[in-house]
């Protein structure tokens, strides 16, 4: 089992950088691959970033270039730096988890979440 928490959310201006994180509960945090998800008002739950066990990342084409996913296991923690944010960006952000190195987008394969951070990103 894993609980996750974010946190780090918060109102900032189109332009400005915001860096979340997400803290997991549990064993074993380095063989889990780790992702964030969002979702704006109205909208499915997207896909945003990935990171796997062996460190590799993997992004959105809607964020490649100025979001970074990280993580470290001595701390078990996961982070997600946002630079350069839009006004599409405003959504509540949520960490996910699945067992095993393999990566995916999809929302269903991941079988741990955190309750979710709003970024709210004004013009």
């Amino acid at each position: 089992q894993v609980q996750l928490v974010e946190s780090g959310g918060g109102l900032v201006q189109a332009g400005d950088s915001l860096s979340l994180s997400c803290a997991a509960s549990g064993r074993s945090f380095s063989n889990y691959a780790m992702a964030w998800f969002r979702q704006a008002p109205g909208k499915e739950r997207e896909f945003v970033a990935a990171i796997i066990p062996s460190g590799g990342t993997y992004y959105a084409d809607s964020v490649k270039g100025r979001f970074t996913i990280s993580r470290d296991n001595a701390k078990n923690t996961v982070y997600l730096q946002m630079n350069s944010l839009k006004p599409e960006d405003t959504a509540v952000y949520y960490c996910a988890a699945r067992w095993g190195p393999l990566v995916t987008s999809t929302v269903h394969l991941y079988a741990y979440w955190g309750q979710g951070t709003q970024v709210t990103v004004s013009s």
